[in-house]
Protein backbone atom coordinates (compact mmCIF):
# COMPACT_ATOMS: atom_id res chain seq x y z
CA UNK A 1 0.00 0.00 0.00
CA UNK A 2 2.68 2.49 -1.10
CA UNK A 3 -0.08 5.83 -0.67
CA UNK A 4 1.83 8.88 0.14
CA UNK A 5 -1.79 10.41 2.09
CA UNK A 6 -1.65 7.21 4.42
CA UNK A 7 -0.95 7.64 8.51
CA UNK A 8 -0.77 5.51 11.38
CA UNK A 9 -4.14 4.63 13.24
CA UNK A 10 -6.16 2.31 15.26
CA UNK A 11 -9.52 1.48 14.48
CA UNK A 12 -12.25 -0.50 15.79
CA UNK A 13 -11.20 -0.23 19.38
CA UNK A 14 -14.10 -0.13 22.39
CA UNK A 15 -13.99 -0.13 26.40
CA UNK A 16 -13.60 -3.55 26.30
CA UNK A 17 -10.03 -4.12 24.40
CA UNK A 18 -6.93 -4.08 26.04
CA UNK A 19 -2.94 -4.82 25.10
CA UNK A 20 -3.69 -8.54 24.84
CA UNK A 21 -6.14 -6.95 21.76
CA UNK A 22 -3.50 -4.72 20.29
CA UNK A 23 -0.63 -7.52 20.48
CA UNK A 24 -3.19 -9.85 18.61
CA UNK A 25 -3.62 -7.44 16.32
CA UNK A 26 0.17 -7.00 15.68
CA UNK A 27 0.52 -10.02 14.87
CA UNK A 28 -2.24 -11.37 12.83
CA UNK A 29 -0.99 -7.73 10.83
CA UNK A 30 1.89 -10.09 9.68
CA UNK A 31 -0.65 -12.66 8.42
CA UNK A 32 -2.66 -10.17 6.26
CA UNK A 33 0.45 -8.97 4.47
CA UNK A 34 1.91 -11.92 4.06
CA UNK A 35 -1.73 -13.16 2.36
CA UNK A 36 -1.83 -9.65 -0.25
CA UNK A 37 1.85 -11.10 -1.19
CA UNK A 38 0.72 -14.54 -1.85
CA UNK A 39 -2.19 -13.51 -4.05
CA UNK A 40 0.00 -10.75 -5.73
CA UNK A 41 2.17 -13.72 -6.59
CA UNK A 42 -0.61 -16.06 -7.65
CA UNK A 43 -2.46 -12.89 -9.74
CA UNK A 44 1.16 -11.91 -11.52
CA UNK A 45 2.76 -15.72 -12.02
CA UNK A 46 -0.81 -17.39 -13.06
CA UNK A 47 -0.15 -20.27 -10.54
CA UNK A 48 -2.19 -21.59 -8.00
CA UNK A 49 0.74 -21.89 -4.36
CA UNK A 50 -0.50 -24.83 -2.37
CA UNK A 51 1.96 -24.49 0.42
CA UNK A 52 3.78 -21.69 2.05
CA UNK A 53 6.92 -22.91 3.34
CA UNK A 54 8.05 -20.51 6.39
CA UNK A 55 11.26 -19.73 7.90
CA UNK A 56 12.92 -16.98 10.83
CA UNK A 57 12.03 -16.15 14.52
CA UNK A 58 8.60 -14.95 13.50
CA UNK A 59 7.76 -19.20 13.04
CA UNK A 60 8.07 -19.36 16.41
CA UNK A 61 4.56 -18.16 17.10
CA UNK A 62 2.28 -20.71 16.99
CA UNK A 63 -1.00 -18.52 17.42
CA UNK A 64 0.79 -16.47 14.01
CA UNK A 65 1.41 -19.73 12.21
CA UNK A 66 -2.09 -20.85 12.39
CA UNK A 67 -3.90 -17.86 11.43
CA UNK A 68 -1.31 -17.34 8.37
CA UNK A 69 -2.83 -21.14 7.55
CA UNK A 70 -6.38 -20.30 8.38
CA UNK A 71 -6.15 -17.00 6.10
CA UNK A 72 -4.36 -18.46 3.17
CA UNK A 73 -6.08 -21.61 3.38
CA UNK A 74 -2.99 -23.52 2.13
CA UNK A 75 -0.97 -25.43 4.78
CA UNK A 76 2.03 -23.82 6.09
CA UNK A 77 5.22 -25.72 6.78
CA UNK A 78 7.72 -25.11 9.24
CA UNK A 79 11.74 -26.44 8.87
CA UNK A 80 13.60 -28.08 11.35
CA UNK A 81 15.96 -25.54 10.77
CA UNK A 82 14.41 -22.02 10.47
CA UNK A 83 17.35 -20.08 9.83
CA UNK A 84 17.17 -20.90 5.81
CA UNK A 85 19.07 -17.59 4.94
CA UNK A 86 22.22 -18.85 7.13
CA UNK A 87 21.53 -22.00 5.65
CA UNK A 88 21.45 -21.21 2.18
CA UNK A 89 24.48 -19.41 2.61
CA UNK A 90 26.33 -22.44 4.38
CA UNK A 91 25.09 -24.49 1.57
CA UNK A 92 26.70 -22.10 -1.33
CA UNK A 93 29.99 -22.40 0.26
CA UNK A 94 29.97 -26.18 0.81
CA UNK A 95 28.76 -26.73 -2.67
CA UNK A 96 31.59 -24.65 -3.19
CA UNK A 97 34.33 -26.99 -1.75
CA UNK A 98 33.13 -30.05 -2.12
CA UNK A 99 31.02 -30.61 0.98
CA UNK A 100 28.48 -31.57 -1.28
CA UNK A 101 28.33 -32.62 -4.85
CA UNK A 102 25.65 -31.25 -5.81
CA UNK A 103 22.36 -29.84 -4.40
CA UNK A 104 20.18 -33.11 -5.20
CA UNK A 105 22.06 -33.75 -1.70
CA UNK A 106 21.34 -30.95 -0.06
CA UNK A 107 17.84 -31.50 -0.79
CA UNK A 108 17.70 -34.25 1.66
CA UNK A 109 19.41 -32.39 4.49
CA UNK A 110 16.34 -30.31 4.61
CA UNK A 111 13.44 -31.63 7.23
CA UNK A 112 9.75 -30.52 7.99
CA UNK A 113 9.50 -29.90 11.83
CA UNK A 114 5.29 -28.62 11.66
CA UNK A 115 2.57 -28.37 9.47
CA UNK A 116 0.11 -26.03 10.18
CA UNK A 117 -3.41 -26.62 8.08
CA UNK A 118 -5.80 -24.31 8.00
CA UNK A 119 -8.98 -24.41 10.21
CA UNK A 120 -10.97 -21.43 10.02
CA UNK A 121 -14.10 -21.89 7.76
CA UNK A 122 -14.65 -19.79 4.61
CA UNK A 123 -17.17 -17.50 6.16
CA UNK A 124 -14.77 -16.64 9.01
CA UNK A 125 -11.86 -16.26 7.03
CA UNK A 126 -13.51 -13.70 4.24
CA UNK A 127 -14.88 -11.73 7.64
CA UNK A 128 -11.81 -11.21 8.63
CA UNK A 129 -10.54 -10.59 5.50
CA UNK A 130 -12.96 -7.87 4.40
CA UNK A 131 -12.43 -6.40 8.04
CA UNK A 132 -9.03 -5.97 7.34
CA UNK A 133 -9.26 -4.38 3.93
CA UNK A 134 -11.72 -2.10 5.76
CA UNK A 135 -9.35 -1.20 8.11
CA UNK A 136 -6.78 -0.41 5.46
CA UNK A 137 -9.04 1.99 3.98
CA UNK A 138 -9.39 3.83 7.03
CA UNK A 139 -5.66 4.49 6.89
CA UNK A 140 -5.70 6.41 3.66
CA UNK A 141 -6.66 10.15 2.90
CA UNK A 142 -5.15 11.85 6.12
CA UNK A 143 -3.13 14.21 3.68
CA UNK A 144 -4.91 17.40 3.52
CA UNK A 145 -6.73 18.56 0.33
CA UNK A 146 -6.05 21.48 -0.90
CA UNK A 147 -6.74 22.24 -4.61
CA UNK A 148 -6.51 25.90 -4.61
CA UNK A 149 -3.43 27.96 -5.16
CA UNK A 150 -1.54 29.00 -2.51
CA UNK A 151 -3.15 26.64 0.22
CA UNK A 152 -1.23 25.78 3.59
CA UNK A 153 0.00 22.37 4.69
CA UNK A 154 0.27 18.87 2.77
CA UNK A 155 -1.66 19.05 -0.59
CA UNK A 156 -2.81 15.84 -3.21
CA UNK A 157 -2.52 16.42 -6.99
CA UNK A 158 -5.80 15.82 -8.93
CA UNK A 159 -4.54 12.08 -10.27
CA UNK A 160 -3.70 11.50 -6.47
CA UNK A 161 -6.68 12.57 -5.29
CA UNK A 162 -9.08 10.80 -7.79
CA UNK A 163 -7.07 7.18 -7.05
CA UNK A 164 -7.99 8.17 -3.44
CA UNK A 165 -12.08 8.64 -3.76
CA UNK A 166 -11.81 5.13 -6.00
CA UNK A 167 -9.85 3.30 -3.29
CA UNK A 168 -12.56 4.46 -0.31
CA UNK A 169 -15.48 3.74 -3.04
CA UNK A 170 -14.10 0.44 -3.35
CA UNK A 171 -13.29 -0.26 0.33
CA UNK A 172 -17.71 0.96 0.65
CA UNK A 173 -18.71 -1.62 -1.95
CA UNK A 174 -16.34 -4.52 -0.76
CA UNK A 175 -15.95 -4.69 2.80
CA UNK A 176 -18.34 -5.93 5.38
CA UNK A 177 -18.71 -4.48 9.43
CA UNK A 178 -16.26 -5.39 11.31
CA UNK A 179 -18.48 -5.38 14.73
CA UNK A 180 -16.91 -5.18 17.99
CA UNK A 181 -13.54 -5.36 15.87
CA UNK A 182 -9.47 -3.88 16.32
CA UNK A 183 -7.75 -2.56 13.68
CA UNK A 184 -4.31 -1.82 13.65
CA UNK A 185 -2.54 0.55 10.48
CA UNK A 186 0.59 1.50 10.64
CA UNK A 187 2.58 3.00 8.10
CA UNK A 188 5.61 5.43 7.00
CA UNK A 189 5.57 7.44 3.85
CA UNK A 190 3.05 4.54 2.58
CA UNK A 191 0.37 2.60 3.84
CA UNK A 192 1.49 -0.24 5.83
CA UNK A 193 -1.17 -2.24 7.31
CA UNK A 194 -0.27 -4.03 10.33
CA UNK A 195 -3.41 -5.81 12.26
CA UNK A 196 -6.88 -6.60 12.46
CA UNK A 197 -8.95 -8.67 14.68
CA UNK A 198 -12.90 -9.88 15.22
CA UNK A 199 -14.44 -9.51 18.47
CA UNK A 200 -13.12 -9.61 22.09
CA UNK A 201 -12.69 -13.19 22.94
CA UNK A 202 -9.94 -13.93 20.56
CA UNK A 203 -6.74 -12.66 23.14
CA UNK A 204 -2.91 -12.51 22.62
CA UNK A 205 -1.95 -14.41 26.03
Amino acid sequence: HWRSDARACLVGLTTSHHKGHICRAALEAAAYQSREVFESIERDSGVKLKTLNVDGGATANKLLMQFQADMLNVPVVKPVILETTSMGAAFCAGLAIGVWKDVDEIKKLWAVATTFTPQMVEEERHRNWNGWCKAVGKSLGWVDIDREAGGKGDTMDDETFDDFEDAVELTRKTSLGIGMGLAMVMCASAAFATGFLVGTKRVAK
